[in-house]
Formats: structure tokens, sequence, C-alpha cells
């Protein structure tokens, strides 16, 4: 029989192995902490409302602008932006009705009377390029190098094809008052000549193209789309011809649930200095010149209104 040392050695043995099994396994040094703050330019916080509905016009979209704009400001405020591209006309009327946040539009009277109306809160000048009026190269109807008033005389006069937006757009309602100042009403006439698209600026220079016709049209839009036009500017520097952009916020007194905060955020990028430097480098590098001005440090006076 085993004396009771032994047995007493062999109990301390077994227990020696059972704490060294449930000894902790080594472990390899400490991971470095992962930040919990990230820059906010980086990664910005969601906003409360982060859906941002903006009406604008079809040029800042079919020009390309819209397509470097957006996702910028997305990407620096972390709203999401639903873009509506429609005419002036209609874009503030989706203001009027609480159907959009903010609006980038460029119909000057019609702006401002929308903002008399109490429909806007506030309003702020963006950018501009101008009009145009373009033509198959052959010019039948000889515009080439007169006054926008004389051109569009000139087109009558010769009953040769123009081509109008007729959509309540900014550059439907110029082109009206260039009719008007030529004392000629060929919307109302609707002599044969006259086509009416009620389709934005691009759709509209296609059919002009196809139909060897006339239009007018903002600069932007028809450099952006040249390569597939057989169209050529014609009529050009006219001091009535001057095409200016204004960003405006949909008035939330009168709509409560509009999204105001998104509203300012979006005013406030369109008017600071980096976004103004984007946009007036926009389409340099494939036109050689800018397709607009960023005017964000000018009053209307200062660019003409």
């Amino acid at each position: 029989m085993k004396s009771r040392y032994s047995l007493w050695f062999s109990v301390l043995i077994v227990l020696a192995l059972a704490l060294g099994a449930c000894a902790p396994a080594p472990t390899e040094p400490p991971m470095a902490a992962v930040p919990t703050e990230v820059s906010p330019t980086a990664i910005p916080s969601a906003p409360a409302s982060p859906t941002l509905i903006l009406a604008t016009t079809t040029s800042t979209q079919d020009s390309g602008l819209l397509d470097v704009l957006i996702p910028l400001f997305e990407a620096e405020t972390g709203y999401t932006v639903q873009t509506v591209a429609v005419g002036s006309g209609q874009a503030m009327q989706m203001g009027q009705e609480g159907n959009a946040d903010v609006l980038l539009v460029h119909s000057p009277a019609a702006e401002k009377q929308f903002m008399t109306d109490g429909w806007g809160k506030e309003r702020a000048l963006v950018m501009h390029n101008d009009f145009i009026i373009v033509g198959p190269a052959d010019d039948p109807a000889k515009i080439k190098g007169l006054s926008a008033t004389d051109a569009f005389k000139a087109i009558a006069t010769a009953e040769a094809t123009f081509v109008a937006r007729a959509d309540k757009s900014g550059t439907s309602t110029k082109e009206l008052g260039i009719w008007k100042k030529a004392e000629l009403d060929p919307a109302t006439e609707r002599p044969t000549w006259y086509i009416e698209t009620g389709q934005g600026m691009g759709a509209s220079l296609t059919i002009t193209s196809e139909k060897s016709g006339y239009t007018l049209t903002d600069r932007a839009t028809f450099l952006a789309n040249k390569a597939n036009l057989q169209l050529e500017i014609l009529v050009e520097g006219d001091n009535s011809l001057l095409n200016v952009y204004h960003v405006i916020t949909v008035n939330p007194d009168k709509w409560p649930k509009v999204n105001y905060d998104g509203a300012i955020a979006f005013l406030k990028f369109m008017t600071e200095a980096s976004t103004q430097e984007v946009i007036g480098k926009f389409g340099v590098d494939k036109y050689g010149q800018q397709l607009f001005i960023p005017d964000a440090d000018k009053t209307d006076a200062d660019v003409g209104l």
C-alpha cells in the first residue's frame, strides 16, 4: 500500500497538470485602436432628412454640369439628391406646389415674381452663360452676324424652319421675348415653319438638326451636343442673349415639410469658392472655353440684369 505521502504527491501532480491546461494561451500584441472619429469632410454625418429634391433646368442636366456637381455635393454633405430636370417655369411650379426643396433656374423675371409672391425664401446668383442662335451651315435665312431681333425677323421673312421649345423654360421665355421685340408672334399665329417641341434643349436641338432649322439654345447644351448635330453658331454676343442662373430655396413658411436645411446646404455649396472654381473650369478641357461663368461674388447688376 502506497504511503500517504505518495498519495498526496500524486494528487499534487494531477492538480498541477489541470491548472496548466486551464491557463490562458499566449496572446499576440494588441492591435492599434481603430479611430472612432472620422473627419467630417471625408464621411459626413447623415442629415436628419437626407433626401433633397432639386428642380432645375434641362440645360444644367444636358450640359453635363450636374453630373459633376451633384456627386461633389452628396459627398460633402451626406444628402442624396433627386434631380428633376424641366423648364424653369415648371421647376418654379414645382416649388410653388411644395414638390421641390430647392431650384436652380434661369428665368430672372419669373424668378423675381416667384420671390415677390413669397414662394422662395432665399435667392442667390450662381453663374451665367449666354444664349446663341444656331442653324444650318448654309444659313438659308442669312442671319449670320445679325442681332437676335433682326435674325428672328429674317427667319420669319424667309419662312425658314424654326424650332421652339414651348415648355415654359427660361429658354422659351427668352425666345418669346425676342419675337416680341421683333413685333412678331409665331407662337400664337402658328405658321407651318414654326415647330413647337414641348421638350428640353437637348431633344429640341436634335429635332432642329434633323429639320435643318434654326433655334435658340444656351451655349453649354449646344457645345455638349455639337458633335451629334449638323448646326453652327450663327448669332452670338448680343447683350440681349445673357443667360443667368440663380439658386432659390423653397419657402418653408409656405410648405413646412420641405427640406429647408438641405436647400440651404445646396445654396451654400453652389456659392462656395471651391464649387465656383469647378463651375468655371467645367468644359474648358473639352471645348476650349468656359461653358458657365461663376458669379457668386457678384450682384445681378454686375452681370447686366
